[in-house]
């Protein structure tokens, strides 16, 4: 099965703040930065187009002319839970360290970790493939290509934020 991600362009939100699945803004640069997106999409024919239900992956796909793509609640970004909306790095909360510390296995307060989100994006493939769904494009989030990345074996020391891949990143996956 392959599966091409896509992510979304420059969100409009303070650096270094959780934003995860709040509907946040993108920044005036989308056109620049969509138009970039659009060209590094492969014109070929995919078996089905899907995205996250956010506004930020919506309009992307909208704009490389996918208005009829099938949004799958599976593909939004993390669930950051009562840390959405905060500076991670400088929240008070005594749990976050803690978190850092085990950010693949112990979920936020009230939201994922980054297994769960792998386990949710697995799952959404294990149904396209169940379906016959050979060739997909997805418009989708930095957490879903981190766990397309941990589902082919890649292992993450340190922050898993620190591999993140820049807004309009387009990847193939064969899984």
């Amino acid at each position: 099965m392959r599966v091409t991600l896509v992510r979304h362009t420059t969100v409009d939100v303070p650096r270094m703040i959780c934003y995860g699945q709040t509907d946040v803004p993108l920044k005036e640069s989308f056109e620049e930065e969509a138009k970039v997106v659009r060209g590094k999409i492969n014109p070929k024919t995919y078996d089905h187009v899907y995205c996250s239900p956010l506004s930020r992956c919506v309009r992307l796909a909208e704009f490389c002319g996918y208005k009829d793509a099938t949004k799958d609640n599976r593909l939004k970004e993390i669930n950051f839970g009562e840390w959405e909306w905060t500076f991670m790095y400088s929240n008070p909360d005594p749990r976050v360290s803690h978190w850092f510390e085990n950010q693949l296995t112990e979920p936020m307060p009230s939201g994922e970790s980054f297994l769960m989100i792998r386990d949710r994006f697995q799952d959404f493939l294990q149904e396209k493939k169940a379906e016959l769904q050979d060739n997909l494009l997805v418009f989708t989030h930095g957490g879903i290509f981190l766990s397309a990345e941990l589902l082919k074996g890649k292992t993450f020391n340190n922050d898993f934020f620190d591999y993140l891949p820049p807004y309009g990143t387009v990847a193939e996956y064969e899984f």
